[in-house]
């Protein structure tokens, strides 16, 4: 019984929130956490620590000022949460030149521009609609009435038209399919909240159960504001005895001009009063929340449905987590955007993690099938691409190797697909390569010795078509050979595979033998790359401890399975050319190839 209680304990909450565009921001202490449900059904989360500078931090603590910070806060903050779920669930256009500009000469990113502007017009619209309109036509009616001037009645008629205006305008924006939708994730908003504050789980079941009225819904602290305006608008008109001044134009902009510079002081009031309100729950107090609640219900919030109060339980959550947690990293939605921008930021990510940016390059190059060479070009980034591109990103983030993400790598003209199977082939095979078929002749037998993915032995069979030659590809691992098959079938390629151990299963002899052994220092794993040593297969690493143990082996065993006038072709470590040929005692001649680093790394040694 007494866990039950416990579980069902009321609790305070500070975290408040906001319906965005298919979403809900909710904000607590720390951070805020925005989660909105994208085109493809599935919920993104947008987490960012609040920052603030320690003046604004300071004002936000003193009684009726807090108000006035608050609310020029939630407007830009609001505005640009708006603006960034849009991003989520729409289409970027083409970046246009005016964009380019600001962005290289300025760094200035166009959304905040934008943003900027909006909170500036939804200011002008906020005072053309309150102040200007209302005082427009009591201004009229008094030209009409001349008694109405400096009576109560001129006072509460202005009341009564900015509380009419007020409540058209909620009817009006009603009418918009959007806005109702919006009303929705409203609901979904205040119920997640409400459900928390009663101490239950936030499970969508609990949720859907709450009500979606808030005694510190916003919605409220404008009534607020209106109801504040109107009294304290009138006391001080009344005390400055304003409507004796005769100039109906100079009354007139008195009249607005004292609007104006309240608006800090009515916003605070408001604040405060509002504040005082949520705290109590009695039947007094409820006279005061009773038009807020009234504005809710009628207007501004509408019943969601399950999936909705699934998105602002997400939020919700992250902020919770965020609160709990300072070390949590931020995250943000998965946009679209300008090519350049969005580029340079995964460099900058790879490069503090110490991937080579140049993974970054081939990410966007392979998603958006442009050459590398073409990224430099200007152009949008759909969200559906950035998706794509973003999910590999965080695995390649996770230390996993880029080639192993994206399941394939071209090789001498052939797609090879490559797992934690086999080793990535690097470009240095690409070379051993283009040696083998240049060196292979007509009607020869050739032999790749430890295949791997199959790259050589697909290359040199393709490379070959036409000599008739015979292709044979060998290695320990049952694994590795199946993707080799694979890969031989994905390119058409005629070659035998083989399961052994060095030579023990093969038969005959070969014109050309091709072997990319293992030949790192076992010492040495261990201080190579995480995406080497934590994923590609060690036993294709590890050459024990000087880095020669495959090359003695195959020096003992190479002599009875090499024709004479055979070629064995080896690719060994940028240090290790000199030792591996002591090792091969008999035979005719040897050639030391560099590759393209300028580095003895190839040797073509004669029988």
């Amino acid at each position: 019984m007494s866990d039950k209680r416990e579980k069902t304990k009321k609790k305070s909450c500070s975290i408040g929130g906001q319906a965005v565009l298919e979403g809900v921001m909710m904000m607590g202490r720390t951070c805020m956490a925005t989660a909105v449900r994208d085109p493809d059904g599935q919920i993104q989360v947008e987490a960012r620590r609040l920052k603030t500078s320690p003046g604004v931090a300071r004002a936000s603590k003193i009684p009726f000022v807090r108000g006035i910070v608050n609310m020029v806060a939630s407007l830009v903050r609001g505005t640009g949460t708006l603006m960034r779920s849009a991003a989520v669930y729409g289409e970027e256009e083409e970046a246009g030149r005016f964009e380019k500009w600001l962005a290289e000469k300025f760094k200035i990113n166009l959304m905040s521009v934008v943003s900027t502007i909006a909170v500036c017009l939804g200011v002008v619209l906020a005072v053309a609609l309150f102040l200007v309109l209302p005082n427009l036509a009591v201004s009229g009616l008094k030209e009409v009435f001349p008694s109405l001037t400096g009576s109560a009645w001129e006072y509460v008629i202005l009341g009564v038209l900015k509380l009419a205006i007020f409540f058209a305008y909620l009817g009006l924006i009603l009418l918009l399919k959007d806005i109702r939708r919006l009303y929705m994730y409203h609901g979904a908003e205040h119920k997640t909240i409400t459900c928390y504050e009663k101490g239950l789980p936030l499970t969508v079941e609990n949720v859907m159960k709450c009500s979606r009225l808030h005694a510190r819904c916003g919605t409220s602290f404008l009534f607020i504001v209106i109801a504040v305006n109107i009294l304290i608008i009138s006391l001080v008109n009344w005390a400055l005895g304003v409507a004796s001044i005769e100039n109906g134009v100079l009354q007139f902009l008195a009249k607005l001009g004292i609007e104006i510079v309240l608006l800090p002081v009515i916003a605070g009031v408001s604040y405060e009063i509002l504040k005082f309100v949520a705290k109590f729950d009695n039947k007094f107090v409820l006279i005061f929340k009773a038009p807020g609640f009234f504005i809710q219900k009628v207007f501004t919030t509408r019943e969601p449905d399950e999936q909705m109060a699934e998105v602002a339980i997400a939020a919700f959550e992250k902020v919770l987590e965020m609160d709990a947690d300072p070390e949590m990293p931020e995250t943000e939605f998965i946009t679209g955007g300008i090519l350049s921008q969005k580029l340079a930021d995964t460099k900058k990510k790879f490069a503090e993690c110490g991937i080579d940016e140049s993974d970054a390059e081939w990410i966007y190059s392979i998603v958006l099938g442009i050459k590398r060479s073409e990224l430099s070009a200007e152009r949008v980034v759909t969200p559906a691409e950035s998706k794509q591109i973003a999910a590999i990103v965080k695995e390649r983030l996770s230390g996993r190797p880029l080639w192993y993400i994206i399941g394939d790598v071209d090789f001498c003209g052939c797609k090879i697909k490559v797992d934690e199977r086999v080793l990535i082939p690097r470009p240095e095979t690409e070379q051993l390569a283009e040696i083998a078929i240049k060196t292979v002749e007509e009607g020869d037998k050739v032999l790749d010795m430890c295949t791997g993915s199959g790259c050589l032995a697909i290359a040199i069979a393709k490379g070959c078509a036409g000599k008739n030659v015979s292709v044979t590809a060998a290695d320990v691992s049952d694994a590795a050979l199946m993707l080799a098959k694979e890969n031989a079938n994905y390119n058409s390629a005629v070659v035998h595979f083989i399961q052994t151990d060095l030579f023990e299963n093969i038969r005959g002899r070969f014109n050309v033998i091709v072997c990319n052994p293992p030949y790192i220092r076992t010492e040495e794993i261990t201080s190579l790359d995480r995406e080497v040593k934590d994923f590609e297969p060690r036993i294709a690493l590890d050459g024990g401890a000087d880095g020669l143990d495959f090359y003695r082996r195959l020096a003992k065993e190479v002599n009875r399975y090499v024709a004479r006038g055979g070629m064995l072709i080896l690719e060994v470590g940028e240090d290790q050319a000199a030792d591996v040929l002591r090792l091969f005692e008999k035979r005719d001649y040897a050639i030391v190839i560099k590759d393209l680093e300028g580095k003895d790394r190839f040797l073509k040694i004669a029988f």
